[in-house]
């Protein structure tokens, strides 16, 4: 009886200013559906200072009148956790966590149990408030697997990578050149980053052969350079982040023909990135 009261009070301290309680997180997991995409998870990666693995060891109700913003067919759980591993970030991680999460009801409208279930956590630093977590977005607790774990270190390694690709924020300037040949012609297009790195894409265009296109992430513009490969860091920066249509403004071209060929090798190029699928929006 004791124990029981001391873990409802842990709940009600959740709720109350100056708890204490160490790495608290709020979390709300995916719901049932189609698995994550290489962008959904890039998506949360982008977010997170760590990404921590986890073993549920406890769960407890939280009442309706201490569970704002909860949304029908959900029921909010207090849950204990115990850290298995640490997939990405610097900072440390204590052993035990502890969090709210917001789940479906199951089939009977109760709880489901969640008691063992391995988790992922996409966790991001509090402000002000040391030694607590919080979850990267309203999605950020997924349920862990080895197939999901495997497709989820390589986007971990891209974003920490020291050459890792800026995130692109817009198209600065396109500027398309007519060759000496007829159908010859270059375009270039000048990207925004949020870091200001520089990034620039071209293509080339030669009598009787196909586009040939490519991104340099340097100063240098480089007609070698090629494109990225699908399903990488570089093609998520530019596939899930380039405008659909080249912004008005941008097109420096110097007249109607030259502007037609930068509009038109932009399109190219978004139709060479294909569509950025997300699953989980």
């Amino acid at each position: 009886m004791l124990r029981n009261f001391l873990y409802m009070a842990a709940i009600a301290c959740l709720f109350t200013a100056g708890c204490g309680l160490p790495q608290v997180v709020l979390a709300q997991p995916y719901p049932a559906g189609p698995a994550q995409t290489y962008a959904d998870l890039a998506d949360l990666a982008a977010k997170a200072d760590s990404v921590i693995r986890a073993q549920i060891r406890k769960q407890a109700e939280v009442e309706p009148e201490r569970s704002p913003g909860l949304r029908p067919g959900e029921v909010r759980l207090y849950i204990e956790a115990e850290t298995t591993a640490l997939l990405s970030g610097s900072r440390p991680v204590g052993e035990s966590l502890r969090y709210l999460v917001d789940v479906p009801l199951d089939m009977d409208g109760k709880a489901p149990k969640l008691k063992k279930r391995e988790v992922l956590l996409f966790t991001r630093r509090v402000d002000g408030r040391p030694g607590e977590i919080a979850l990267a977005g309203p999605h950020a607790q997924l349920d862990w697997s080895p197939d999901l774990e495997a497709r989820l270190r390589p986007v971990l390694a891209g974003f920490a990578a020291p050459d890792a690709p800026p995130a692109i924020t817009g198209v600065r300037e396109a500027l398309s050149v007519e060759g000496n040949l007829a159908d010859e012609s270059e375009t270039q297009l000048f990207l925004d980053t949020a870091s200001g790195a520089p990034v620039s894409v071209t293509v080339v265009r030669r009598p009787g052969m196909r586009p040939v296109w490519g991104v340099s992430w340097s100063e240098i513009v480089d007609q070698a350079a090629r494109p990225p490969q699908p399903q990488t860091l570089a093609w998520y920066r530019l596939a899930c982040f380039l405008p659909p249509r080249l912004p008005r403004g941008a097109n420096l071209s110097s007249d109607g023909a030259s502007q037609a060929q930068a509009e038109a090798d932009y399109r190219f190029v978004l139709d060479q990135l294909g569509p950025c699928q997300r699953n989980r929006s």
